[in-house]
């Protein structure tokens, strides 16, 4: 896939015979990871599971975020991809770095602004190498602006998008959808998305460009219909009392005789029509029109009390046949199983590890489960060896400590004694 000037040229016999090549319509690309947490090893993720080759750059010394018991095989935003170990803090360290990003399309770092300059890995060290090189950059409130030096997480910037303040029950404080927005949708599937657009535009340019992804932006750009609601008079600033936010008691869920929960969304009057005679209820039964938002809360508590007299399975039996749009709500452990996800495929198991399977789908360059995640340092010697450093390179860059490798079988690379 690569285009232009870049080092990548004299690589394409190497590219093909790689061992790691796998199928998928990224087959060929050439990723680096600078290792970190949450959305850059997500959007490394989306890349392997499409099929790119993908070298994740782990520390070889100093502390991790994950405690002593930490089971890096059980990390599935790390699958596919092989690890190298490497002392960014070495005098060798970078080179290391440089010499992966010479011979690769695309690298992702997730570090604050500055740090990577500091290192000796920034765009301002990798392009004149490599004109080609896609630079990713993941930060929470990105590259510049008074708060680029803070720090932060996904509740903090999904506090500042606007978002935040939208999501939650009536007279409610606001309500963190997990780490969703922040990390994975506003943060990796954007900068992915990035990536892959200076991808494209390099068939015209032949360069590569630095991507600049925040967390906070793509938050924001999430919640585009909602900031055009919320300026047409279409949506109050009142939480839990519009259409798709708890309010509408046609979309919400409810808890069933058996503890259970089940979700219903009949948001059009043919579908709620058929969800009143799911709940044998009619319309006379109710003290408002579906729409008669000043009756929102008196029907909520007419359907919670209807929903709570039978258990899940018999609300799904009632549902059956019938457009009430009317789901269970199953449990994590749960999805996997549902006959629509065995029909599909969409799930997969890696190392007695259940987990999605890569999507969407191609009817050309289909796609599968792309690799174990790695132990830290596990494939050092293979992965450099693979993408063309020699190996007296390799093992002289061992003997001075700039990369380092996991024994066979072994857990990840300790850390120096001292802990630093």
């Amino acid at each position: 896939m690569s285009t232009g000037p870049s080092h990548s040229a004299p690589n394409r016999t190497e590219r093909t015979c790689s061992s790691h090549h796998r199928a998928g319509p990224l087959a060929g690309l050439r990723v680096v990871e600078i290792g970190g947490f949450g959305p850059g090893p997500f959007a490394a993720m989306l890349l392997a599971d499409m099929g790119a080759d993908v070298i994740r750059v782990d520390r070889a010394r100093g502390a991790r975020l994950a405690g002593p018991n930490y089971d890096f095989r059980k990390e599935v935003m790390h699958r596919g991809r092989r690890s190298v170990a490497v002392d960014l803090k070495h005098p060798e360290g970078a080179s290391v770095v440089l010499e992966l990003a010479d011979r690769a399309d695309v690298l992702i770092e997730g570090f604050r602004p500055g740090v990577c300059e500091r290192l000796g890995i920034g765009p301002e060290d990798c392009h004149p190498r490599n004109p080609a090189l896609v630079y990713g950059r993941m930060t929470g409130w990105g590259q510049t602006g008074p708060k680029s030096q803070e720090v932060g997480h996904d509740i903090n910037y999904i506090a500042a998008s606007g978002v935040l303040s939208l999501i939650g029950r009536r007279d409610q404080p606001p309500t963190p959808p997990l780490s969703l927005l922040g990390d994975f949708g506003g943060g990796g599937m954007l900068l992915t998305l990035g990536i892959l657009s200076a991808l494209w535009e390099r068939h015209a340019s032949g360069l590569g460009q630095v991507v600049d992804a925040a967390m906070v932006e793509g938050a924001s750009l999430l919640g585009s219909a909602f900031f055009g609601f919320a300026q047409t008079g279409a949506w109050s600033e009142r939480r839990g009392t519009n259409l798709v936010d708890s309010g509408a008691p046609f979309y919400d869920c409810y808890r069933t005789a058996d503890g259970r929960w089940v979700a219903v969304g009949a948001m059009e009057p043919e579908f709620y029509a058929d969800l009143l005679g799911v709940l044998e209820l009619a319309p006379e039964d109710l003290p408002g029109e579906q729409y008669d938002q000043e009756h929102w809360p008196e029907i909520s508590t007419i359907f919670s009390d209807r929903f709570a007299e039978r258990d899940l399975v018999q609300w799904e039996r009632a549902a059956a046949g019938t457009n009430a749009c009317l789901q269970a709500v199953v449990d994590i452990d749960e999805a996997h199983a549902s006959p629509q996800a065995r029909a599909r495929g969409s799930f997969g198991t890696q190392d007695g590890i259940v987990q999605p399977n890569p999507a969407p789908r191609f009817s050309r360059t289909p796609t599968s489960l792309p690799g174990a995640p790695p132990v830290p340092g596990e494939q050092t010697r293979e992965a450099l060896a693979a993408w063309g450093i020699s190996r007296s390179s390799i093992d002289a860059l061992v003997e001075a400590g700039a990369v380092a490798e996991a024994p066979t079988g072994a857990g990840p690379v300790p850390p120096p004694p001292d802990g630093s």
